[in-house]
């Protein structure tokens, strides 16, 4: 796609900006107020008292925007976000910079994690600009909702090379008002830019080969010494390492399987994780994952906890096992929400500070560990000067290749428990009590393959428990298609509006239930999501499917991308359920919609690797599915004798199912009619058309699921 940079319009904004000082406000003001107070979002309300006559976004925020011939100021963020904070204390909290705002524009504030639909329509703008993205996200909008001009965080005064952002504001102002025909000209390329479809295919198509390449290549830029991604900051990317994962299954290469495990043990004795009371956060600062933005957010943890578990099921790693639990542990401690699903996330900052709330002195920690203190002092990497601005984040890189024997862990645990109930007593980061779907449909498929892989009943019970909170109080009944998702649940309001990652991520997560449990109810409610998701979300001009769903009305244009963020993309996520309904049904339909969704977004998955990994790793899924038929009673000892053995293998691809007779399978499967040899359950490990001999001992399936 052709970049957009909008030169006419960046250059009236940025031109000798920092010639300026700060604009003298005008004499006037608008009779407005804040309207925030009522919205349940907490980052919203976060901004309830500011100055700035915020509005949410609603139909009545454009109408005031159209009656005025105001541009329209966006802020969007989160809850969670450092650098939202800063600019809000900064300028949003400023009486000054908020008569300006309030001058000459109309603001409307926005969560992201409430409207990522929102959020993805804008910072796809940003790009298009030439800028790069994040958070705080600034967009200068046309009435109409169609962007003229954006950026992320403005200083109040100028600094780090940017101009202020009085100085923006009043330069925006006079662009609207003096050059208002290029700049609506620009938008309108810029909004036909972000609508635009591509047809672009693969010359040859996707290929296993090509995904071996692509492996390949991507070694390349991994961290030889820390793992992850080469420089700072250094985000997680699960997808990332499930790609490398696979890989190293696909084609035996010791190299990527290294890759892999020397980025989860980075990460696990990092900084970027809370020793003491468990859980992983955003990213780290610095290429060695010692320093993190403190923040912790849902979704990443759900995406460790299952990378963890696939790649202890081949390790069985102790350190991988004790951050699974401690994860899991922190979850239910802190985590659950109003409706006993998983809240969104912890903010990085407490009491205005960034990490306050996770960092110790040297001198708290003699004092609270006594004759421990040395021991713990060492491995954890404390000193009097600390390692980050005078403080000591915790972190045991020091023993990442030399881990310590069970009995001196069982000491350090004790220690981290004490320290766990001396932090409690401190003013907790904020939380963010919002629940989301799409991101617990991650945690819930996460909870239920760990729960079986471990062997831990209480975390399959817990995913149980997740999926019917989302499912009894995070849908509505639609007459004309049925029982729909909501996204957002917060303080007993449900946000109607889902996303195309609701549907795919929780019909993944009743996928993974079925698996685990084999009862229908999850399938069925896994092809019920899918049904909805072809009616309102998929593109019938080019396929793929669309972010937001076709009766979204308060939006400019509906996105479609392959792209991974900080989450897997909803294409790739839906190429992944159909692919599973596919095996689990033999319905060639899904198969054939899997395929279609691959065809149209192949390019981009490639273009932007490694953010396209998931769509990816799911073509691989749906070309080399490893479907495992158990004949025999779920329940009997020797149906679950191979049970165990199963969930103990890391199978990335695996697809089970469980039944009582082989003719309950599709007429074009390679086992159906298969039935018990010597009336014992029997399993039967299929691979395309064919199966392997039936085995009825744990050893005989244990060498046939190695390929």
């Amino acid at each position: 796609m052709t970049r957009i940079r909008l030169r006419a319009v960046a250059a009236a904004v940025h031109g000798r900006l920092n010639r300026f000082a700060r604009p003298a406000l005008g004499s006037s003001m608008t009779a407005d107020h804040n309207r925030l107070a009522d919205e349940t979002s907490p980052y919203l309300l976060q901004h309830k008292d500011n100055p700035v006559h915020w509005w949410p976004w609603t139909d009545a925020a454009f109408a005031a925007a159209r009656l005025s011939d105001k541009p329209i100021l966006l802020s969007v963020g989160y809850s969670a976000c450092h650098w939202c904070h800063v600019m809000a204390h900064e300028s949003f909290e400023d009486s000054d910079i908020a008569g300006l705002i309030n001058q000459h524009f109309v603001s409307i504030k926005v969560d992201r994690e409430e409207r990522p639909d929102v959020d993805a329509i804008y910072q796809k703008a940003l790009s298009l600009m030439g800028e790069h993205g994040g958070w705080p996200l600034t967009m200068f909008l046309k009435p109409d909702g169609n962007p003229f001009w954006g950026g992320t965080y403005f200083p109040p005064s100028p600094a780090y090379g940017r101009p202020s952002f009085p100085q923006v504001l009043a330069h925006v102002d006079r662009v609207w008002r003096e050059q208002r025909e290029q700049a609506s000209r620009q938008s309108a390329k810029l909004v036909a830019a972000i609508s635009e479809q591509h047809m672009e295919r693969l010359r040859d198509g996707l290929s296993l080969a090509l995904l071996d390449t692509a492996a390949d290549r991507l070694l390349d830029y991994i961290d030889a010494s820390s793992g992850g991604m080469n420089g700072a900051p250094k985000f997680p990317m699960p997808f990332v390492f499930d790609f490398l994962w696979r890989a190293f299954q696909r084609k035996g290469d010791s190299r990527c399987r290294d890759a892999v495990t020397l980025t989860l043990t980075r990460i696990c004795q990092g900084g970027i994780y809370d020793h003491v009371g468990g859980g992983f956060a955003r990213y780290a600062t610095d290429p060695e994952w010692l320093v993190p933005h403190f923040e912790k957010m849902l979704y990443d943890n759900a995406q460790l906890i299952d990378l963890m578990t696939l790649v202890w099921q081949e390790t069985k790693s102790p350190l991988l096992a004790a951050r699974v639990r401690e994860t899991i542990t922190w979850l239910t401690r802190e985590m659950t929400g109003e409706n006993g699903a998983f809240t969104a996330s912890f903010d990085a900052d407490s009491e205005g500070e960034e990490g306050k709330f996770y960092v110790w002195a040297a001198e708290d920690i003699d004092r609270l560990l006594g004759e421990e203190a040395a021991f713990f002092k060492k491995a954890y990497d404390v000193s009097p000067g600390g390692n980050w601005e005078g403080e000591n984040i915790l972190n045991r890189t020091a023993q990442a290749d030399a881990p310590f024997d069970s009995a001196l862990e069982v000491r350090l645990a004790a220690s981290c428990a004490i320290l766990l109930k001396e932090r409690a007593k401190r003013i907790p980061p904020g939380r963010d009590d919002k629940v989301l779907a799409d991101w617990n449909g991650l945690t819930i498929a996460a909870l239920a393959r760990a729960g079986t892989a471990f062997d831990e009943p209480l975390w399959l019970e817990l995913a149980k428990t997740v999926y019917r909170a989302v499912q009894d109080t995070m849908t509505w009944i639609d007459a004309k298609v049925g029982k729909r998702l909501g996204h957002s649940l917060c303080r007993g309001r449900l946000q109607k509006t889902a996303m195309l990652d609701d549907y795919a991520n929780m019909s993944n997560a009743a996928l993974a239930l079925y698996t685990v449990t084999g009862e229908s109810a999850y399938l069925e409610q896994a092809k019920a999501w899918v049904e909805i998701a072809d009616t309102l979300y998929w593109d019938e001009k080019s396929d793929g499917y669309f972010f937001a769903a076709k009766d979204a009305h308060d939006l400019i244009v509906r996105t479609k991308t392959a792209n991974d963020s900080a989450v897997p993309s909803g294409n790739g996520g839906m190429v992944f359920a159909l692919a599973r309904l596919f095996y689990h049904t033999g319905e060639p339909n899904y198969r054939s919609r899997a395929l279609a969704a691959i065809n149209a977004l192949e390019v981009e998955a490639m273009k932007s690797f490694p953010h396209g990994a998931t769509l990816l790793n799911a073509y691989e899924f749906l070309e080399t599915a490893l479907h495992v038929v158990i004949v025999g009673d779920r329940e009997a000892a020797d149906t679950q004798t191979l049970l165990h053995t199963i969930f103990a293998r890391s199978l990335p691809n695996l697809v089970l199912d469980v039944i009582v007779d082989g003719r309950a399978l599709p007429d074009s499967h390679p086992a159906h009619g298969k039935g018990r040899l010597d009336n014992t359950a029997t399993a039967y490990v299929c691979r395309g058309p064919t199966c392997s001999p039936p085995q009825t001992t744990a050893a005989g399936l244990q060498s046939t699921l190695t390929p």
